[in-house]
């Protein structure tokens, strides 16, 4: 009961009480399931559910978020099922319990690579079906942070970065200001302790300083609104926060004593109107400073944000941060999307409707989801759009339009309708004909120059454009305006591929065969297949393999088949016109390439005089030249690329053993115009093989190409580079 009391005292102050009864209901319930349990702390596991609930009470959530919340981890962590969730607390909440059991699921395998992508898609996924459900995992990782010390040093770390990296952003792009700050400075102060303890202390320092300087600043305005008749809501200091301070300092380069709005106040009003008297006045009380004027109000944000900003030379000269807001942009600003849900009850259609027009980002969400080919462009793309600053600009109706910085009036143009961007032929900005490579900046009037004879988009465009939407609009013209184009041209690729590996078109290329190979691709027609193929979305080889894949399976040999055919290759040098490198400050110096590392142009090298044999050339990376006097190192460079010159190269590649892994490797390297001179294919252990390639390169670039198109090779499991032992 010692938990369940000031769980209730805390919903008591907006819940009514038949809410409360079932707080308790669901409490006990996470209570018994979760009985035995217990965190790392020691604590028994009920006080997570039950804290990550508290926090949500601070944003004033729906009853069925907070009964969600108590009951976040059972269906996960314990025997309980879904169907019980449902038969004992409704559709709303089993609905909200799932789809947060399905993110818990997906981050326990959270890596750095492509599954750190795949779970970001799904928790915008998640977001998009239900926010509730990513408002719940925000604070439950709030609360992890807040416990994360009993946790390894290496495990804070991870949780940091990752708290960094997708919840700290998150809980911005929904405005829910109030979980946004904590979370980013409890993982500075994990991920960078040094930093966090030492802003912390300079803070520390100039706090009674700074505290009694505001007081002073908020007394003299309250006189003079009071003196004007202004009705204040509330004026107080501003709590400025480490992490932001850390990001000032770290991105402008600047010392503590220069980061302007270490001392802010807000001032907040009854009405729009108070807002801009009230910005008057304190413009006319001491100097604005030039470009620290921001007008939110006019132009919100997208995650719903508004208030006045201003920078003013306070009566000392010091930089002093105001900001400006109702009591409604207030709750907003601290509660963002969760304010929805705060004061549900009663929601007139009006509110409902201007909620849904606010989330518009959310609608372009889905529908850059639904056009990204793969989760890693999916999260570059919702980056890069909604997670870094953004620009203001104006319609010649004087709508406002935000766009990622550096985005052009194409960016523009798509953004307002898809048709505008697909039929623009020019543009102006403030009144003046601009090129299309032009970077709008905020404040800008934009307006587009159509036309009905253009022949759409140019592919040019795709390197123009700064936003996702724009780019995947442009894509998705070429995709359908050139559909016919594309399948003739993808059927053309498929049938060469075919010929070339001597099957019968006629044969493979059957209707059943089509449609199943086309929905193994998330395809619903055959001719979306060799659409594909046609306009680069897949490879002709890639749909040849599956076309061809019971076909092949009979002729091609496995590896242990393909080893015993194999004929025996020495590897041999096969540097043409001597190696490349030229030694600083010396002539006619003998010159070898280490064949320990094999370096090829475009990487760091290092050269080191040898007994006898001149000057050997090593990668910088290679862990030979650890062994070597330092005393014997020489400076070298490539000589420029000569296109007849190759290098051998070492490749290992490991994968599940099949019918024509060896082949299919084979041709992906044949395909990048790179010679093999060895190959070396075992059998290591059952189900693995291991395949060693000496392949001739011209440069770095070359061998990334040539190894990208060994990792899509299915079955492959890893590409690397061989060192050999000196």
């Amino acid at each position: 009961m010692s938990l369940l009391n000031p769980l209730l005292d805390l919903g008591r102050t907006y819940l009514a009480e038949e809410d409360l009864v079932h707080i308790e209901r669901a409490y006990r319930f996470a209570e018994e399931a979760h009985r035995g349990q217990m965190r790392k702390s020691g604590d028994p596991f009920i006080i997570h559910p039950v804290a990550v609930t508290e926090i949500l009470m601070g944003l004033k959530m729906d009853l069925s978020t907070l009964i969600a919340a108590l009951l976040h981890d059972v269906v996960e962590d314990t025997d309980v099922e879904l169907e019980e969730i449902q038969e004992q607390f409704g559709d709303a909440v089993a609905l909200i319990v799932d789809g947060l059991t399905k993110l818990k699921r997906s981050f326990k395998y959270m890596s750095k690579s492509e599954h750190q992508a795949e779970n970001y898609r799904k928790m915008f996924i998640a977001m998009a079906k239900d926010v509730r459900v990513v408002i719940i995992k925000l604070a439950d990782r709030l609360h992890n942070m807040r416990t994360v010390q009993h946790m390894s040093e290496k495990k804070q770390i991870e949780y940091a970065e990752e708290t960094l990296e997708i919840f700290a952003p998150l809980s911005h792009r929904l405005g829910i200001s109030k979980i946004r700050w904590e979370l980013e400075d409890l993982s500075l102060r994990y991920k960078e302790p040094q930093a966090y303890y030492r802003i912390a202390s300079l803070m520390k320092k100039k706090r009674t300083e700074r505290e009694h300087f505001l007081g002073e600043i908020i007394e003299t305005l309250k006189g003079r609104f009071e003196k004007y008749q202004i009705p204040l809501e509330d004026i107080s200091g501003r709590p400025k926060h480490i992490y932001s301070i850390y990001r000032k300092m770290t991105l402008q380069h600047k010392p503590f004593n220069e980061i302007y709005d270490l001392m802010a106040v807000r001032v907040i009003v009854e009405s729009l109107r108070d807002c801009y008297a009230v910005l008057g006045i304190v413009h006319t009380m001491w100097r604005p400073m030039p470009g620290r004027f921001k007008d939110y109000i006019a132009m919100p944000k997208n995650n719903l944000y508004q208030s006045l900003h201003t920078t003013v030379h306070g009566p000392r000269g010091e930089p002093i941060e105001i900001q400006i807001r109702t009591t409604e942009m207030h709750k907003t600003a601290e509660f963002g999307i969760a304010a929805h849900w705060a004061y549900k009850e009663g929601t007139s259609v009006e509110r409902e409707q201007d909620f849904n027009e606010k989330l518009t980002w959310f609608r372009e969400m889905m529908e850059l989801q639904n056009d990204s080919n793969n989760a890693q462009e999916f999260v570059e793309s919702i980056k890069g759009d909604w997670f870094k600053d953004t620009v203001f600009v104006f319609t010649p109706k004087s709508d406002v339009i935000e766009l990622p910085a550096g985005s052009v009036p194409l960016d523009f143009a798509y953004r307002i309708h898809t048709e505008i961007g697909n039929k623009c032929v020019g543009s102006k900005v403030n009144g003046k004909i601009v090129p299309l490579d032009y970077k709008l900046r905020t404040g800008d009037q934009v307006q587009i120059i159509t036309s009905k004879h253009s022949f759409g988009p140019s592919r040019d465009w795709l390197k123009l454009v700064k936003s996702s939407h724009a780019r995947n609009k442009i894509r998705s013209w070429f995709k359908t305006q050139r559909k016919e184009e594309s399948i003739a041209k993808g059927r053309e690729m498929i049938e060469a591929v075919l010929k070339k590996n001597h099957f019968e078109c006629s044969e493979v290329l059957k209707n059943d065969r089509l449609l199943e190979v086309s929905k193994k691709f998330n395809m619903n027609e055959s001719d979306d297949l060799y659409a594909a193929v046609g306009y680069g979305g897949i490879t002709a080889h890639e749909a040849y393999r599956r076309l061809t894949h019971g076909l092949r399976d009979e002729e091609a040999p496995t590896i242990a088949e393909a080893i015993a055919n194999l004929p025996e290759i020495k590897p041999k040098k096969f540097y043409r016109s001597g190696p490349g490198v030229t030694v600083v400050g010396a002539d006619n110096v003998m010159i070898r390439l280490s064949r320990c590392c094999n370096p090829v142009p475009g990487e760091e090298i290092t050269g080191f005089i040898t007994r006898g044999r001149g000057v050997s050339v090593h990668r910088l990376e290679c862990p030979n030249i650890q062994t070597i006097e330092p005393e014997r190192a020489i400076q070298v460079i490539w000589e420029t690329d000569d296109p007849n010159r190759t290098y051998q190269v070492d490749i290992e590649i490991s994968g599940f053993d099949r019918s024509g892994l060896l082949n299919d490797v084979l041709q992906a390297v044949s395909e990048q115009k790179a010679d093999c001179f060895g190959v070396v294919a075992r059998v290591h252990r059952k189900g693995f093989a291991a395949i060693h390639l000496t392949v001739s390169i011209k440069n770095s670039k070359h061998l990334r190409n040539v190894v990208e198109k060994i990792k899509r090779v299915p079955d492959v499991i890893s590409v690397q580079r061989m060192f050999q032992q000196g």
